[in-house]
């Protein structure tokens, strides 16, 4: 019977027991490293003739030629008509709320001058992105919009995208939602060997500047070795929640939201945290009330056994606190006022205020990206947005006066650090011989 760790945050070790547990999903990937770099070697050596092979081996789609593993664009759009009308509708409200918060993140140019020196930055959009889309056995249409959206709002030239294809079969759904989001060109491709023909660039698949979306762990140590190559949004793990709850909260609606992330992966990771013991009890019973009705049900109780956490703190204060030291992707605040507690709140990827906010929303269609730091990195890391994809140039402009005024402070710290030509530099533009 499925048994939930449960620990009170007045416990002599609690800290201590709090890390070795959260640390249980961080494994050793050295054997995966290993081979991530043969299929990142092989693909660099062999190219398209590589991409066959792992194809073949892979996702069991075997063809003659590379170029065979695209989907034609115009699939896309005969995908828009193959889906029902409420897919559809439910597509083009997530894409429009998706592209709405992305335009609020859109950063300019700016320019300013001051004594006679013209400072700014300009900014431009990364020409060409590649976006990973996990899929398998699973269906993830969202994830599509949440990579592309943004990389169109920021004015990408052209989005190439893979995804994972059992047989070579790749769901409407995602071909439909490739179609909004403005995917210029889709591969049949998955895994390190998709990461590394996107870095590298092959006869077939274009080379990209930059490569957005999570995958499993092949995927995210072959973003970690090709890093430099190309630009890598992050290094995602496993999903996480964390949820904060007072007494008035919702059991039953907290169950299900525990259960949603909970069904994603065995090693997601589900915490709940509430001053109320007898809230956390009615938790755990309700949970084990309602787990056998759920469809996803062997991969729900595997998460919630080996990582799922229930943590009774001494306030909602404390709460905060702990949240703050384990950083969580999504953190669900569950409490009356929650808007109070904001300016608290310092490390999570995505903040959901009040019962009437759950996780969900921010998977699909609430407009916030659901690409989110994990495993703790939302302490120095952010969600995907339109800001991935803009790179800023300095800019510095000089007049022949205000070239003298700069010229008299480089030339001394030129001077101190013992770089001399730099020296020389400045000192041709001081004005003491107009050279």
């Amino acid at each position: 019977m499925l048994s939930i760790k449960k620990i009170n945050s007045n416990d002599k070790n609690f800290s201590e027991n709090l890390q070795k547990h959260i640390s249980q999903r961080k494994f050793n990937t050295s054997d995966i490293k290993d081979k991530v770099k043969d299929i990142i070697t092989e693909v660099r050596k062999n190219g398209d003739q590589a991409l066959i092979k792992f194809s073949s081996k892979y996702d069991n789609f075997s063809v003659d030629n590379a170029k065979d593993l695209e989907i034609p664009k115009e699939k896309f759009f005969e995908a828009v008509g193959k889906i029902s009308k409420k897919e559809l509708e439910a597509l083009k409200f997530a894409k429009m709320r998706i592209e709405e918060f992305a335009s609020h993140q859109k950063s300019k140019s700016w320019d300013y001058t001051s004594e006679e020196i013209k400072l700014g930055e300009k900014i431009t959009p990364i020409n060409k992105v590649g976006i990973y889309v996990p899929g398998g056995s699973a269906v993830y249409p969202s994830s599509v919009l949440m990579n592309s959206v943004p990389a169109k709002v920021a004015g990408v030239k052209e989005i190439i995208m893979v995804v994972p294809s059992p047989k070579g079969e790749v769901n409407d759904l995602v071909l439909a939602a490739a179609h909004l989001g403005g995917v210029d060109r889709l591969f049949r491709l998955g895994g390190a060997h998709a990461i590394a023909a996107l870095a590298i660039g092959t006869n077939t698949i274009p080379k990209v500047n930059m490569i957005v979306g999570p995958g499993n762990q092949y995927v995210a140590e072959a973003k970690k070795e090709l890093y430099g190559e190309v630009g890598i949004d992050s290094f995602a793990g496993p999903s996480e929640i964390l949820i904060i709850a007072d007494s008035n909260a919702n059991i039953s609606w907290i169950v299900a939201d525990l259960f949603s992330q909970a069904e994603h992966d065995i090693l997601a990771q589900s915490i709940l945290i509430s001053p109320d013991k007898d809230l956390l009890k009615k938790v755990e019973k309700h949970i084990l009330e309602e787990l056998p009705k759920q469809e996803r049900k062997k991969i729900i109780e595997a998460s919630l056994q080996n990582f799922g956490l229930l943590i009774h703190s001494k306030d909602i204060d404390e709460a905060i606190k702990i949240s703050n030291d384990l950083a969580p992707e999504h953190l669900q605040m569950s409490i009356e006022n929650s808007e109070d507690y904001l300016d608290k709140i310092e490390n999570a990827g995505a903040i959901f205020l009040g019962e009437y906010t759950p996780e969900v929303f921010g998977d699909y269609c609430a407009g916030t990206n659901h690409v989110l730091p994990t495993v703790g990195t939302a302490k120095f890391s952010s969600p995907l947005g339109v800001y991935d994809f803009q790179k800023r140039s300095n800019i510095i402009k000089c007049t022949k006066e205000s070239s003298k005024i700069l010229a008299k402070h480089a030339i001394v710290i030129a001077n101190a650090e013992g770089l001399f030509s730099h020296k020389d530099s400045a000192f041709k533009r001081k004005g003491n011989d107009d050279e």
